[in-house]
């Protein structure tokens, strides 16, 4: 299974439980999987973390590493197809444009993990139905595509990641 992060999943862990500068192994983890292939972060992803490039955050400076970029980088071109596919049918086929404005890089991930069978989105974002348009969720939009959609927790239990890991 090819797992692809949402931007949000880095942010939170270094934010809250998994600083880079006091759980260094769970960083040295993500790069390890992502260099086995089994953890990927796209481009437009990729792209908003590193927007948020603020000096001395070590999570920017982290990811603009080149054992980060070689390790993470999903090196896939996305099918315009699928994204408008997504929008259309994962949210709504009459969205405004700032409609579309508001959905920002979620639907690129969605239509990376619809590629392929075995590939599974991973975000902290947590299913809320009653959400419309451009207001849905990312679990909500993946089931409507038949994508998988995992929160974090699931991941590292399932890619078997622990505080005393050692690659």
């Amino acid at each position: 299974m090819l797992y692809l992060l949402d931007a949000n999943i880095l942010i939170t862990a270094h934010n809250t439980y998994y600083p880079i500068d006091r759980v260094a192994e769970f960083w040295t983890w993500v790069q390890h999987k992502g260099t086995s292939g089994f953890i990927k972060i796209p481009m437009e992803i990729y792209e908003e973390i590193l927007a948020g490039n603020r000096r001395g955050d070590l999570l920017l400076d982290w990811m603009a590493s080149d054992a980060s970029r070689e390790a993470l980088y999903f090196q896939e071109t996305v099918d315009p197809v699928l994204v408008r596919r997504v929008v259309d049918e994962g949210y709504a086929n009459d969205l405004t444009d700032d409609e579309v404005e508001k959905l920002g890089r979620d639907p690129f991930l969605i239509a990376y993990a619809m590629a392929a069978p075995d590939r599974c989105v991973v975000t902290t974002e947590i299913s809320r139905p009653s959400k419309t348009r451009h207001n849905k969720k990312i679990p909500d939009v993946c089931a409507v595509m038949g994508v998988s959609c995992w929160d974090p927790f699931r991941l590292y239990r399932d890619q078997g990641f622990m505080t005393n890991w050692q690659p």
